[in-house]
């Protein structure tokens, strides 16, 4: 088999693989499938973790993971595709990183290599099987690329620094008067 084969079977594997993790944490906040809590459950946990207002940013959260994920599986306007994972993925990350970086300490690990893979595989391409390859790239250009991250980090240093400003509040509240 080709070298070039190879690697379209690995891209085409770690699309899926993404994608289905993604859809799955996705659905889990728009669904409430497989254990999830749905809109309404995962909008008062987004609004507890300082996410304001938690509907729009459950909504938020839960498109960009399954929507981003089942594009990412499908290689389907896969740069946007994956910036937009990642971006969802940023969020995420700002919520773990002060338990530090490992999983088992409930740090930024996880969510931070699934926007990473996110992010590599939106840049390197969705391989020749794939919807994109099938629709001859209309969907995987250069414009599409620069235009998805772009969006993606100005929508998630927004959403992360309004949520910033939320926490900071709260615990300015909290705090006894000196």
């Amino acid at each position: 088999m080709p070298l070039n084969h190879r690697k379209d079977i690995a891209l085409l594997a770690l699309r899926v693989g993404l994608g289905g993790v993604l859809v799955a944490h996705g659905s889990q906040k728009l669904f409430g499938w497989f254990g999830g809590q749905g809109l309404e459950g995962s909008a008062g946990f987004m609004e507890s973790m300082g996410f304001e207002p938690g509907k729009a940013a459950a909504l938020a959260s839960g498109l960009g993971e399954a929507g981003g994920g089942t594009l990412l599986a499908l290689g389907l306007a896969t740069p946007a595709a994956g910036a937009a994972a990642a971006g969802a993925m940023a969020g995420a990350v700002s919520v773990h990183v002060p338990a530090g970086f490992f999983a088992t300490s409930g740090g930024f690990e996880y969510p931070c290599f699934l926007g990473f893979t996110a992010a590599c595989l939106a840049v390197a391409g969705p391989g020749r099987y794939s919807l994109d390859h099938v629709t001859g790239g209309c969907l995987d250009r250069p414009w599409t690329l620069a235009l998805g991250f772009l969006g993606s980090a100005v929508a998630a240093a927004t959403v992360i620094t309004r949520r910033n400003c939320v926490v900071r509040a709260r615990m300015a509240r909290e705090l006894p008067d000196a």
